[in-house]
């Protein structure tokens, strides 16, 4: 069993299925085209999703957005089309395509159209069941990215990911167990478990983030050595209290170790700006910066 086969097996068993899609609308604005569709990706239920395409012959490359958490299950994929508090005014959506990408984003499990069950009772009922909910979040943008590498729209060889908060999590976790993502963008998601715990910090994260013994095999840098060689940016603010500064400090160290190990040190960054649990305007024109060099 490989190290990345080891760390999956910690998500639980996934529910997986062939993905398959069903259009519910097709939008064609002057510059993209913005799609809204319900997806088969599991056994229990339909995933909603946006996937928007610039208007142009040939395949783009892809991002893929995870949403933020927030508290506000009320948001989900929608956060792609209009930025939450926190993010900038100006969307994602409007952004990435401006920038000449196609991009997609689900509903995650509980969020937006996914509120027949709690965040809490998903987070039960899978455990119970032999899955984690973290695990079936991942599985499920797994399944999102099959579908959508199948697209004409979509230059397979180039996919990045990106996301704030949980999205950012999600992004660097994604990397790290999906070797069809080429390059990683996380947003005030750089967080150790060791310095979290150090910090009395967990419960700034939500409990669908854990996984239960996790650390007897993983430490968080052993999980993201597993995006090497990829390029990846990791953001976050000086006063975000999300996200240690002892683990982001420890992380930037060790994962420059190992970068300048494999002789491709230009790809990995990480930058501490003034912000706090935020992107500011200054975070934007570096991740933007970023895509456009390695994507």
């Amino acid at each position: 069993m490989t190290t990345r086969e080891k760390l999956v097996a910690f998500l639980g068993t996934p529910l997986t299925v062939e993905p398959k899609a069903q259009r519910l609308e097709k939008q064609v604005f002057e510059t993209y085209t913005l799609e809204t569709l319900q997806l088969t990706l599991n056994t229990v239920e339909t995933v909603p999703a946006y996937f928007a395409y610039p208007n142009q012959k040939k395949a783009a490359p892809l991002v893929l957005f995870n949403h933020s958490h927030g508290g506000d299950f009320t948001r989900g994929k929608n956060e792609l089309l209009h930025s939450s508090a926190y993010l900038q005014p100006t969307s994602f959506l409007e952004t990435l395509i401006d920038e000449g990408y196609a991009v997609g984003c689900i509903d995650m499990w509980g969020f937006g159209e996914r509120q027949g069950k709690k965040e809490s009772e998903w987070f039960k009922e899978f455990l119970v069941k032999g899955h984690t909910l973290w695990g079936m979040r991942l599985f499920d943008n797994q399944q999102f990215l099959t579908y959508l590498l199948q697209r004409p729209e979509v230059d397979e060889t180039r996919v990045g990911t990106i996301g704030l908060s949980m999205g950012g999590l999600m992004s660097w976790w994604l990397s790290a167990i999906d070797q069809r993502i080429t390059c990683c963008v996380d947003l005030a998601g750089q967080v150790d478990l060791v310095a979290l715990i150090e910090q009395r910090g967990l419960d700034h994260h939500g409990f669908y983030y854990y996984l239960p013994g996790i650390l007897t095999a993983f430490q968080t840098i052993d999980i993201q050595r597993l995006i090497l060689p990829r390029p990846r940016l990791s953001i976050v603010g000086r006063e975000d209290r999300m996200c240690p500064a002892k683990g982001v400090a420890f992380l930037d160290d060790q994962l420059k170790e190992a970068y300048a190990a494999n002789g491709v040190l230009p790809n990995w960054q990480s930058l501490q700006l003034t912000g706090g649990h935020q992107e500011t305007k200054e975070m934007r024109e570096a991740w933007k910066h970023f895509f456009r060099k390695w994507l």
